[in-house]
């Protein structure tokens, strides 16, 4: 199966290892729209690809992905919940995620923020890389912890860590990600690849049917917790883009200066 007609992605197959470059090193992987919408394609690609054993998703350059592009940040087009980039596109991103049947492993290969650390961490298996920071700072924006968060940090540190780094938007370093158990393996910088490679190998060779279908029962505990909470979450943060705190958290970012919430 060819994997053509991606702009944003870079995908290489090898052996039956399906590789996932994001590849916005100029913008640190940072996600846009068009991105956005080859994520939710991308999924359903693999799916629909035999030959795909396992699959490693990380990033070109020094970055997995510092999350959401800054350069979107005002324009209000980008926030159309009917969009393909807006409440739909994202729910049907993680869902197609979700549902893949191969094993995905992201290897961290520097920092994962906000969108780019949640893809990261609902992936099967996560290795980064100890100069990585990890976490989801958008509140520090006046919005809701929207992308998936709120389906993959309670379940992977329970919901009292969870509170705590997504109502301050705290970034953590990769070392303490692995000691609170919201990353599986912390390997020296430039080894984040080869790690998962290794892993990707190991269960390349295992027992197929049982790896994917053990992958499919635990995955449906995530998928109860995205029937739970993604659709409240990613609807506030609708709400919170039009809030006086993310116009203003807005101007601040573009201004360079602390911004001044007022809670409204």
């Amino acid at each position: 199966m060819a994997y053509d007609g991606y702009e944003t992605l870079k995908i290489e197959k090898v052996d039956g290892i399906l590789t996932i470059w994001i590849n916005r090193p100029e913008r640190g992987n940072a996600m846009n729209p068009t991105m956005n919408k080859e994520f939710q394609r991308i999924w359903l690609d693999i799916d629909a690809d035999p030959e795909v054993d396992a699959i490693i998703l990380t990033g070109v350059g020094d970055k997995f992905s510092v999350g959401g592009d800054a350069q979107t940040l005002n324009n209000p087009k980008n926030y159309d919940p009917l969009s393909k980039n807006g409440f739909r596109g994202a729910r049907r991103a993680i869902s197609n995620m979700l549902q893949v049947e191969p094993p995905i492993i992201s290897a961290i290969n520097g920092d994962a923020v906000g969108l780019g650390a949640n893809i990261a961490l609902l992936c099967d298996v996560s290795i980064a890389v100890r100069s990585a920071r990890i976490g989801d700072p958008h509140v520090r924006m006046g919005v809701v912890a929207g992308d998936s968060a709120c389906v993959i940090w309670p379940l992977l540190v329970g919901p009292n860590l969870a509170k705590q780094y997504l109502m301050t938007g705290d970034l953590m370093t990769a070392e303490k990600a692995e000691r609170i158990g919201l990353i599986n393996e912390l390997v020296e910088d430039g080894e984040a690849y080869e790690a998962a490679l290794k892993l990707a190998k190991r269960l390349q060779r295992g027992p197929k049917l049982a790896i994917r279908w053990t992958k499919h029962a635990l995955n449906k505990m995530i998928q109860q917790q995205f029937n739970l909470a993604m659709d409240t979450s990613l609807a506030l943060e609708q709400i919170t883009l039009f809030s006086d705190d993310f116009q203003e958290a807005t101007n601040a970012f573009l201004e360079k200066r602390k911004p001044s919430f007022k809670g409204r």
